[in-house]
Order: structure tokens, then C-alpha cells, then sequence
């Protein structure tokens, strides 16, 4: 089917697979977090509905994603493929979890918790100390364990719709990652490495939390985003396939990579776009939170496309033009099992926080 029909069959499944939760019992979408207990978000048979490519170029059919918990998980997916007309790529992912793990020496919470960063030792990533300041390397909140900075950006003062206010003027330069790897008070301290791969104030300290795009519990989200101000934006942006300066909308089927904290560079393939309910585990904090319009990568090599600790990198196609930010990954659904990897849109991040990439 043409990307219109798509669309239009995606909206009505959408409805649809919200309609049999409620039948079912099954409390999902952002509400869910307020109402319902941790453990029983977790078990409940949610769907997120998307796009995928289809057999011939320019086609499109309807990806299904869905955690099996309680009975009713299967009979639900039967009934959406049996609408979506013809026969639907449907997966079964597992929990999706932001692939940063929060504050240091937060307890990890039974079922909601965060993935922890992977030890520095099995990293393959850029998890030392590295200036001049270069995407793909470790960086977080000076209580944050580990992230990934994925780029670097300036004002952009033809962006009207963004979300919050940048310290700094016209000439400043910000790292760009999750609002989980950066998460804080406007003014806390950023490290380079992050603390869990031995970065300590002062020696350490590049900049400070500028600016991160809010998430509220029980609201839908699009981005997980935030920003670092640089004291001495001494950066190298080409690293490692040249400068990644211009955006373009993610299409079923694209080929990308992306370079990060714990996998380091790595290739993909976009299985899916525009994924509705995308419901992610935020831990005590947050709950569970429903993201709508999300990009879905599978690892198009023998490893995962990503882990935890790679949240904040940015994905962009082969020829260097950038797709989105790496923010939260799967239990399982890939073609080679270890999991598939979610990504906000870039143009949402980028008007978000009203910035341009260098």
C-alpha cells in the first residue's frame, strides 16, 4: 500500500487496538501510570502500531509491536492483524527501557528499572577522558552514571515552538543527548567522562545543563531531549564520517548508523516509522511513558545496534545526514535477537530545544 493508505490504516489500528485494551481490561497509554500499579503496566499486552517498509520499494505495510505478559496479549494481535488488511510485520519486543540508568546510587526498582550503563571495561565505545570533545564519547550529569554525547548544536533563532530557554548567547555551543543522561537543574555540572567511567569534578567538568525538554507523568511524549552549555566548545563535529549537519525525515528501510558510548559505531536498518505507544519504563520517577511518532532500528550486524549506556547518540544515514536521537531499546524483536532500538525523530529534538546541529 502507498504511504496515504498506510497512514490511514495505522490511525483506524491505533483506535482499534485502544478500544480491545479497554475491553480486555488492560490499562495502557499514559494514563495507565497514575491508575494502575508498576507491575501491572509491565505485564499488560500493550501495542504500538507503526509503519513498515514493505516487500517493493515505496510500499508500506503495518508493524505491530507488542509485550507478551497476560493471556489476552495474543488474542489482542490477532485481531489487529486480522484488520490491518493484509498481513502485518508483527514483533514481539519485550520491555522498552531508556538505555541510561538515572541517578547514581538509585536502587534499581523490580520491573520498571532502568538498564545500568555496561561496565566500562566491556565497552567498546569511547568511555575515556577525550579533547577536543567529540560525538559518540561518555558524558552525563555530574549524578548520572553514563551516557553518550550524540552531537553538537547552536541557537537557532528561526525555530518559534521550542519547548524551553537556552542560557548563553547567538555564539554558544551545546552537547546535545536524553534528557536522562543530562537530566538536572539548569547550572548542575556535566562530566566528560561520565561519573561511572571515573569523571569527577572539577578535572572533568565541560559544561553545565542548559536546557531539557520536560516529561510529566501520565503525558504523551515525542522527545527525550536535553542540552549541555559548553565552557570551551573546543569540539571536533566530524568525527567519525564528517560533519553531520543536515536532517531528514527516517523511511522504512534506510540504512544508518550510529556512533556510541557502549557499541560504539554501529549499523542499522530502519524496520519501522511513525510508532504510536511506544511505551517505555521511566523507573519510580516516571513510570511508564507513551511515546507517538517514534523511529524503530534493527542491528543489521551479528551485535545490537545499541545498549545501555549508548542513550543520547545520535543515528543518521550512510551518507551522513542525521535521522534522530537514540533514547530506549528492547528486550528482544530483532532479526538476530538482541533487541531493537528506538529513536526520537531529529527534527522534533532539534525544535524542541530550538537548536541547529553544527
Amino acid at each position: 500500500m502507498d504511504l496515504t493508505q498506510a497512514r490511514a490504516i495505522k490511525a483506524q489500528l491505533t483506535d482499534y487496538a485502544r478500544d480491545l485494551a479497554g475491553r480486555y481490561g488492560v490499562a495502557v497509554g499514559p494514563r495507565a501510570a497514575g491508575t494502575v500499579s508498576a507491575p501491572d503496566l509491565v505485564r499488560a499486552p500493550t501495542l504500538a502500531i507503526g509503519l513498515a517498509p514493505a516487500e517493493h520499494e515505496g510500499e508500506y505495510e503495518i508493524a505491530v509491536r507488542y509485550r507478551l505478559g497476560l493471556p489476552a496479549a495474543r488474542a489482542v494481535v490477532r485481531k489487529i492483524a486480522a484488520e490491518a488488511g493484509q498481513a502485518p510485520d508483527v514483533r514481539r519486543t519485550g520491555r522498552i527501557r531508556r538505555l541510561a540508568p538515572g541517578l547514581r546510587g538509585t536502587p534499581r526498582e523490580t520491573g520498571l528499572g532502568p538498564q545500568p550503563p555496561v561496565a566500562t571495561a566491556l565497552a567498546v565505545g569511547e568511555t575515556g577522558r577525550v579533547r577536543p570533545l567529540r560525538p559518540g564519547v561518555s558524558i552525563a550529569h555530574v549524578d548520572v552514571t553514563a551516557g553518550t554525547l550524540g552531537a553538537f548544536v547552536v541557537p537557532d533563532a528561526s525555530c518559534a515552538g521550542a519547548a524551553v530557554e537556552l542560557p548563553g548567547d547567538a555564539e554558544s555551543v551545546y552537547a546535545l543527548s536524553n534528557r536522562h543522561v543530562l537530566d538536572g537543574v539548569p547550572g548542575d555540572g556535566v562530566l566528560q567522562p561520565g561519573p561511572a567511567d571515573g569523571g569527577r569534578a572539577p578535572h572533568d567538568l565541560v559544561g553545565s545543563v542548559a536546557a531539557v525538554v520536560p516529561l510529566t507523568e501520565g503525558e504523551r511524549a515525542t522527545v527525550d531531549a536535553a542540552v549541555a552549555l559548553l565552557d570551551r566548545p573546543e569540539i571536533d563535529p566530524t568525527y567519525p564520517v564528517g560533519a553531520v549537519s543536515t536532517t531528514a525525515e527516517a523511511l522504512p528501510g534506510d540504512l544508518v548508523e550510529k556512533i556510541g558510548r557502549t557499541t560504539g559505531h554501529t549499523h542499522g536498518r530502519v524496520s519501522a516509522v511513525e510508532m504510536d505507544d511506544v511505551l517505555v519504563g521511566y523507573g519510580p520517577e516516571l513510570g511508564l511513558l507513551a511515546f507517538d511518532g517514534q523511529i524503530e532500528v534493527e542491528s543489521t550486524g551479528t551485535g545490537p545496534f545499541s545498549r545501555g549506556g549508548d542513550s543520547g547518540s545520535l543515528v543518521y544515514r550512510t551518507d551522513a545526514t542525521a535521522l534522530g536521537l537514540l533514547f530506549a531499546g528492547s528486550e528482544t524483536g530483532g532479526p538476530n535477537g538482541t533487541g531493537l532500538t528506538y529513536v526520537n525523530p531529529i527534527s522534533a529534538v532539534l525544535d524542541g530545544l530550538g537548536v541547529r546541529l553544527v
